[in-house]
């Protein structure tokens, strides 16, 4: 069982940062895929950015390329996702997850552990 817990959400103007953090209870092992997720009201949870602990490599969506950074610190279990130039756009509930590999990364409903997520306001 893995329990990921967010921090780091807040409210903030547009062009600003916030770095959000998802940390994990315990991962059975290193091959787990964590990524990032969001879900405005009225839409439809999407993701923005995964990575895979076992070497790093990361993934990201096309809006979250530029703007987005996903990172780990590997020994506290800790993944982080760097914002920056925030819009309001970017408004939603953000949420970490985790599953066993990265393929089909951004699939929602391929991932096991949730957090409870963590609320970002961009206003403008």
């Amino acid at each position: 069982q893995v329990q990921l817990v967010e921090s780091g959400g807040g409210s903030v103007q547009a062009g600003g940062s916030l770095r959000l953090a998802c940390a994990a209870s315990a991962y059975s092992s290193s091959t787990y895929c964590v990524g990032w997720f969001r879900q405005a009201p009225g839409k439809e949870r999407e993701g923005v950015a995964s990575i895979y602990r076992a070497g790093g490599i990361t993934y990201y969506t096309d809006y979250a390329k530029d703007r987005f950074t996903i990172s780990q610190d590997y020994a506290r279990m800790t993944v982080y996702l760097q914002m920056n130039n925030l819009k309001p756009e970017d408004t939603a509930m953000y949420y970490c997850a985790a599953k066993p590999r990265c393929d089909s990364w951004s699939q929602t409903q391929l991932y096991r552990y949730w957090g409870q997520g963590t609320q970002v306001t961009v206003s403008s």
